[in-house]
């Protein structure tokens, strides 16, 4: 059986590392009861107040950013363009401000309901690729900031399965962060479709 990842993965230093260690993982939410998931195709590590593309930036701390600050392990789900749900994991220990965007996953378990959150008629890769897409099939909206991502409405399951191929590059829509937005901290299976840009 699969096992769901402990907080303590989450706190990890490391928030590269981990940001190319969870693509082929599962995502998973029970949000209404209802069961839906899907595999982790793609993600961007944001590293605390020293990344210039990070809300959390030379130690910003704000009504939205304060979740960053907190223990990882938990979602920060902000806002975006005042349209997208965007989900992101809080890593490493409290104070660091380090997250994880998920910007896409392929879709495994309800999939149905998936259609119905994202008003699509089939399965396509825009049902959830970008993270505006994966937040809205996973029912995941910021009523959700603040919750644990190692508990009963939203988890990550480790299947021990590995894409062969993982591309490693630099980050979408920060041009803003200045010589940072060369950092390679952007990671994507580069066997699925469900990715938002190869």
């Amino acid at each position: 059986m699969p096992q769901p990842l402990s907080k303590t993965y989450f706190e990890n230093d490391d928030v590269v590392f981990l940001a190319k260690d969870l693509i082929g993982m599962q995502l998973n939410t029970c949000i209404d009861g209802v069961l839906s998931s899907g595999f982790i195709t793609e993600t961007e590590a944001y590293a605390g107040k020293g990344d210039k593309a990070c809300h959390a930036h030379l130690g910003r701390f704000t009504k939205r950013t304060k979740v960053m600050y907190e223990s990882g392990g938990i979602a920060y789900v902000y806002l975006c363009y005042g349209i997208h749900h965007l989900f992101n994991i809080v890593t490493n220990t409290k104070g660091n401000a380090d997250a994880i965007l998920v910007r896409a996953i392929e879709p495994n378990q309800g999939i149905e309901t998936m259609k119905e959150r994202r008003g699509k008629a089939k399965v396509d890769k825009t049902l959830t690729s970008g993270p505006g897409n994966v937040s809205k099939a996973l029912g995941i909206s910021k009523s959700h900031n603040t919750f644990s991502i190692t508990g009963d409405y939203i988890w990550i399951e480790d299947m021990k399965f590995k894409p062969s191929s993982i591309k490693e590059t630099t980050r979408i829509g920060i041009d803003y962060a200045e010589e940072d937005a060369e950092l390679p901290w952007r990671f994507y299976n580069k066997d699925s479709k469900f990715v938002s840009v190869k």
